[in-house]
């Protein structure tokens, strides 16, 4: 029997999900896999959230896939990993990581698809499928080596080695390492800053750069974008002359 749950709460536009399955490390059961899509649905269109924090409960990110789920699909079957993952990575509004512990496996495959990643020191990391005999998904990869390189992603699936916090930082697994117990101050105020800044401006850069890493044109989306965007650049100016906090009127 399937234990574990992920379960969201709002607070000050900032959106927090939490990978709960502490028996098994936060290890993502089908279950869980299968609920973020719809909660990730539902926080996309609620107009109150600016910022999506991801983490885990406890002391530990996430362990990875449950074991026991991975087997009983058939060979290019859409797992439930990988649908939420592409939920994760088209969710319009940024989106934190917040790392503590050991992030591992399928953590991993969703701290990539977060746009940010902050951890902990002394956090640890892990790509583990050659461990198991596990094909990594195409889309999965890609994603990975945009992130780390095309050596640093040969190492982590190649080995399925463990890598501390330092050499994640290095390779650019993670984007900024915080001092033990400081984690949610940090995280929260980025996301403060985040969650003050132009949704619209941020809608458009994630948008825009998915395009050119994916090899699209992004003329034409920078003109429709630059476009909705005359009140937002208004306002900027405006407040900017003033010397005042901007108060973005936006909203998708």
């Amino acid at each position: 029997m399937e234990t574990g749950r992920v379960h969201g709460r709002i607070l000050d536009g900032v959106a927090t999900v939490v990978l709960d399955n502490p028996a098994k490390r936060n290890a993502m059961t089908n279950e869980m896999w299968n609920t973020l899509p719809s909660l990730l649905d539902q926080l996309a269109a609620d107009q109150d959230v600016a910022v999506l924090v991801i983490t885990g409960a406890g002391d530990t990110f996430c362990a990875g896939a449950d074991i026991s789920t991975l087997t009983g699909f058939a060979p290019g079957e859409p797992m439930p990993a990988t649908v939420a993952e592409d939920a994760l990575v088209a969710f319009p509004k940024p989106v934190v990581a917040a790392i503590r512990g050991w992030c591992v496996g399928g953590g991993c495959q969703i701290a990539v698809a977060c746009d940010l990643r902050i951890a902990e020191q002394g956090s640890r990391f892990g790509i583990t499928p050659a461990k198991i005999g596990v094909v990594y998904p195409a889309a999965t990869t890609a994603r990975l080596v945009e992130l780390v390189g095309p050596a640093a992603a040969k190492f982590l699936l190649f080995t399925g080695d463990f890598i501390d916090d330092e050499r994640a930082l290095r390779t650019g697994l993670v984007d900024e390492l915080v001092p033990p117990g400081g984690l949610e101050a940090r995280v929260g105020e980025l996301a403060r800053t985040l969650a003050s800044r132009s949704r619209l401006t941020q809608h458009a850069a994630k948008d825009l750069i998915r395009a050119t890493l994916d090899g699209r044109p992004t003329a034409e989306g920078y003109r429709r974008w630059a476009a909705e965007g005359a009140a937002e650049l208004a306002e900027g100016v405006a407040a900017f002359a003033e010397r005042r906090v901007p108060s973005f009127p936006w909203r998708p």
